[in-house]
């Protein structure tokens, strides 16, 4: 079993991503745990402290799944070149896992809910759910597809587009659907399409 403070963690973020965070409190996570709040607050020092350990594990996390897939990194005309010699199949399957990661992994999955509640209530969470689920993947996406294809800013932010929205739909689909195996064939069928227009 996880200690405490992994426990407090997890705990804290399953109820913001189902409540929301600026609603649920450190006595109900505190609740939940069976824990009394001094208990918490020898791990963590607020609500605020234990959001900010959650980003904190967010961006570890993303760092490493970067790493496991060998995404370039360095800048845009050095990750368009190593794109330029990374194999189809191999870009093919780390967008489907990326997809993945948002869906069923639970810290990831519940992290998304959590910034698409808060976006419209809270400063802080508008601009992480930009980051990580809105602008940064397409501002992303549009340097890539400029590099790779010598298109202009333009053409390459329709084709960031309309790689992107597609999948950002598919985020909203699969939180509702009962069958999600459905959901990662449209994945899969739209990668596949894009990949080989």
């Amino acid at each position: 079993m996880a200690n405490t403070k992994e426990r407090i963690l997890l705990t804290a973020l399953r109820l913001f991503a189902r409540d929301g965070y600026e609603t649920v409190s450190v006595s109900k996570i505190a609740g939940e745990l069976g824990l009394t709040k001094s208990v918490l607050y020898k791990h963590y020092k607020n609500k605020h402290d234990i959001f900010d350990r959650i980003v904190e594990r967010m961006n570890q996390m993303d760092y490493e799944r970067a790493k496991e897939y060998e995404v370039p990194e360095g800048t845009i005309d050095q990750m368009a070149e190593a794109y330029g010699k990374t194999p189809l199949e191999k870009i093919k399957t780390y967008s489907e896992a990326q997809f993945r990661y948002w869906t069923e992994e639970e810290f990831s999955s519940n992290f998304r809910k959590m910034l698409t509640l808060e976006q419209y209530r809270n400063d802080e969470m508008t601009a992480l759910y930009q980051q990580y689920l809105v602008s940064g993947p397409l501002e992303y996406m549009k340097d890539l597809f400029g590099a790779i294809t010598n298109t202009s800013k333009e053409e390459a932010q329709q084709l960031a587009l309309a790689f992107y929205a597609p999948i950002f739909t598919l985020y909203s689909l699969y939180d509702g659907c009962e069958h999600k195996q459905e959901i990662f064939d449209l994945l899969k069928t739209h990668i596949d399409n894009f990949a080989y227009q």
